[in-house]
Order: C-alpha cells, then sequence, then structure tokens
C-alpha cells in the first residue's frame, strides 16, 4: 500500500515540477504589454502594404475592364510584389521598433531598435557548458 501511495506522490510532484517549470517559462518570455505593442506596430506595418498589394490588383482590373488603360500584367504583379514587401519588412520594424519601457516610447519606434537588435543577439549567443 505504501508503494502505490508513494508512487502516486511521486507523480503528483513531478506534475507539480512541470507546471511550475512551465509556468516560469511563460514569466519569461515578453511581457504582455510589450507584446501589444509590437501586434498593433505589426498590424499597422504589415497591414497596410498588404492591403494595398492586394489593392493593386482590384485597381489593374477596374482599369483594364473599364477601358481607361492597358496595363501589362507585369507591372502589376511587380507593383503588388513590391507592396507585399514591404509588408514582410514592416513585420520585422514592428517587432524591433516597440519600446520595452513601461511608456510606449515615439510614434515610430527608431530608438528602440537598436537596443532590441541587442536583445534579439544576446537571446540567440551561445551559453558555455557548465562543468
Amino acid at each position: 500500500m505504501k508503494d502505490k501511495k508513494s508512487f502516486n506522490d511521486k507523480k503528483e510532484l513531478t506534475k507539480q515540477n512541470k507546471l511550475s517549470k512551465s509556468k516560469r517559462k511563460r514569466e519569461s518570455l515578453i511581457p504582455k504589454p510589450v507584446a501589444n505593442r509590437m501586434a498593433r506596430r505589426v498590424i499597422f506595418t504589415t497591414g497596410v502594404p498588404t492591403f494595398l498589394g492586394m489593392g493593386v490588383f482590384v485597381l489593374s482590373y477596374i482599369v483594364i475592364v473599364k477601358g481607361i488603360a492597358e496595363i501589362p500584367p507585369s507591372l502589376t504583379l511587380t507593383s503588388s510584389a513590391i507592396c507585399f514587401f514591404v509588408g514582410l519588412l514592416g513585420l520585422s520594424y514592428g517587432i524591433l521598433s516597440a519600446s520595452w519601457e513601461d511608456s510606449p516610447g515615439s510614434l515610430l519606434g527608431l530608438e528602440h531598435i537598436g537596443p532590441n537588435i541587442q536583445r534579439m543577439r544576446s537571446a540567440f549567443k551561445k551559453v558555455p557548458p557548465s562543468e
């Protein structure tokens, strides 16, 4: 009987340790206010160019169907590709320009890009093996 009880106790302790480890991991990640700032910036800096990229197709279609102008397909594709590429750059910019301080920072957040790149680099540095 004792063996079964001690086994269940060990099992319960293991569960609690796993939960506390996962809780610590979640707490050590990006703080919620910072994540919200990043999300707002990413939505704007990625969303606007993406909608413009889709709008290029719609505008090109309307112009061609109405007979206003003859637009080569390569121009439509190039224009939309440029917009989508700017949206891709906006994704990185939105994440790197968010302030990690209590205050939200400036509108563009250019002053936060350097420190955030340093944070990112330090997160990927190799940890020396412990002896």
